[in-house]
């Protein structure tokens, strides 16, 4: 079989946001269980990683390179996003720190947008947010940290499946603790 589901979307940027959102959230499922003060949510895909990037895609993507389009690629174990164009410096973004990756823009009017309706902020954070979504998330581990690779032409961003190949018995028995405590120890190294 090729593919569950295939969709393209034309429109206004904020279409296709929408429009690829809902993409995301009609293929992927969201786990929960009881918990003792309401419900765990468990999302194969974090909701706000997902989100930043195809925001991203849409902002960063090189236009002039035509007959090209943002793609989101979902898998049993991951989402891919890939939208034309690579780092903006010509940089590989594989060789960088990802929290530490300056905020240039390509399309500053578009990003301006964004920013003005909520959707991205100035500073340039994107890499960051996606990697702390996931470690948030209930069933993160560390083989799981969300991928990002560039070329000179290209950029791609994989978001794991947190919960593929988890046991049913298994599933949301990381504890938040677990977490800070985790995150204390690495902002002291």
């Amino acid at each position: 079989m090729e593919a569950l589901d295939d969709k393209e979307y034309s429109g206004s940027l904020l279409t296709l946001l929408q429009d690829g959102g809902k993409f995301v959230k009609n293929n992927t499922k969201k786990r929960w269980k009881k918990a003792p003060d309401g419900r765990m949510e468990m999302p194969d895909i974090p909701e706000r990683a997902a989100l930043e990037c195809i925001v991203n895609g849409l902002i960063h993507r090189d236009y002039l390179e035509l007959g090209s389009e943002v793609h989101i690629d979902i898998f049993d174990d991951r989402m891919e996003v890939y939208s034309p164009g690579g780092m903006l410096d010509g940089s590989f973004v594989q060789n960088l720190d990802t929290d530490h990756v300056p905020s240039r823009r390509r399309n500053p009017v578009i990003a301006d947008v964004f920013s003005r309706i909520n959707y991205m902020e100035r500073r340039g954070s994107g890499f960051r947010k996606i990697k702390d979504d996931y470690r948030r998330a209930v069933n993160y581990r560390p083989e799981l940290e969300p991928k990002f690779y560039s070329d000179t032409t290209s950029f791609w961003v994989t978001l794991y499946n947190l919960n593929y190949h988890v046991a049913i018995d298994r599933i949301g028995t990381k504890k938040a603790s677990e977490y800070d405590h985790k995150k204390e120890n690495h902002a002291a190294t």
